[in-house]
């Protein structure tokens, strides 16, 4: 059997559910998986495909627009050991100096990444879970739903569009459709390979679908931050409720949606169409009654109250739940989850994600797929982390 250029001493495998069948199965793997087997002693593990988390502000202590190089790294790692394996560090408003300063920070943290890849095995394991661009929310939004935002926006041309199309990183991009320029900035964006999400946005109904019409494939964090769902003018809400080549992507804490929400999106777009992410903050992972400055800016302070970050008015400020916390909150939840399973779950938080990236070689466990594979037991704990065929210490 192909084995990626691997000795065979260097092939894994893991073994148990890989789907709801109640069959359990073994994985044979190097840096893709290379077969998959028949298993006839029953197990209790679930095997996952690792999570792509598509909005991750920061965690750990680690605020993305304020970090060095060594800090993304060292975030890369502790992601991965919480069961992302693949990550978009999330730049929001800004200065248009201080985003090209974090684009060409995370680009060299993904050279150095690469260049870890092609270390021995011991340096390869610390490198964590793998960087796959810039996922910039805004600065092309509305005034009308900044969120946490500060009042910063710009409109999506001239200057402002050229330098952003110009980033070395950019692999996903918020923005708001009914800006003036929108449609043809998401043309470009689209061209050059990047995937445009809407959000932070007052579009109507129309708007948004004529954004989905001209290649938009996402939606940020779905009912925060945009215009809420109204019987006569569904507005943007609408739009992600409507069947479309779109993905409808949730923030799975049960704080930034209610439960009967996300049955609702549910039901409105089946499984394969909705996604997960986590949008944590840099105080996700720390002690609760931390405060930490924000989005690169000392004198923005966020504490975590009531099971989010939140800023002194209470406003929301972004997530603390990582991927596999919401997992955990989500599965067999009769409230939250509707029974979803550990599969289903895993459709959200790595098919999806991986199809609107456009990444065909990771997001599921199948023959040739990358070896990006997480280990559970029942309880669902994670007892084993694999980034491209290198288990994570």
């Amino acid at each position: 059997m192909p084995t990626s250029g691997r000795a065979v001493a260097d092939l894994h495998q893991l073994s148990g559910h890989l789907d709801s069948s109640g069959q359990s199965r073994t994985v044979v793997f190097g840096e893709t998986v290379t077969a998959i087997c028949e298993r006839h002693a029953p197990l209790d593990d679930v095997v996952l495909p690792g999570f792509i988390d598509l909005q991750v502000n920061g965690a750990y202590g680690i605020d993305v627009m304020s970090a060095s190089i060594e800090d993304v790294l060292r975030l890369s790692y502790a992601l991965a050991r919480e069961g992302t394996t693949s990550w978009l560090p999330t730049v929001i408003t800004a200065p248009l100096e201080t985003i090209e300063r974090c684009d060409a920070m995370i680009a060299a943290a993904m050279t150095r990444q690469r260049e870890a890849a092609q270390s021995p095995s011991d340096a390869r394991k610390l490198s964590g879970a793998t960087i796959l661009g810039m996922h910039l929310e805004g600065p092309f939004i509305s005034p009308r739903h900044l969120g946490a935002h500060p009042p910063l926006q710009r409109l999506p041309h001239g200057e402002a569009l050229a330098r952003m199309l110009a980033l070395k990183t950019l692999r996903l991009i918020t923005l708001a459709p009914e800006l003036d320029g929108a449609l043809g900035a998401i043309r470009q964006f689209v061209a050059r390979g990047v995937t445009v999400s809407l959000g932070h946005s007052d579009a109507t109904c129309d708007e948004a679908l004529a954004a989905v019409a001209v290649g938009a494939r996402m939606f940020t964090h779905l009912f925060n931050a945009m215009r809420p769902l109204h019987h006569r003018e569904p507005g943007i809400v609408g739009a992600a409720l409507t069947p479309s080549p779109a993905a409808a992507a949730i923030i799975p804490d049960r704080v930034h949606i209610h439960p009967a929400m996300f049955a609702l999106v549910r039901a409105a777009r089946t499984v394969g169409q909705t996604l997960v992410a986590s949008d944590c903050v840099a105080l996700a992972g720390v002690q609760p009654d931390a405060e930490l400055p924000m989005f690169g800016d000392a004198s923005r302070r966020v504490q975590v109250r009531e099971g989010a970050a939140r800023f002194p008015d209470g406003a929301l400020a972004g997530g603390v739940v990582t991927m596999l916390e919401g997992l955990r909150l989500t599965v067999n939840d009769p409230v939250f989850g509707g029974g979803l399973d550990p599969f289903g779950y895993a459709q959200m938080a790595a098919e999806g994600p991986a199809r609107v990236l456009g990444l065909a070689d990771r997001g599921a466990v199948a023959l040739g797929k990358r070896a990006d594979l997480i280990l559970l037991d029942r309880a669902l704990n994670l007892k084993a982390v694999f980034v491209d065929g290198h288990e994570i210490d």
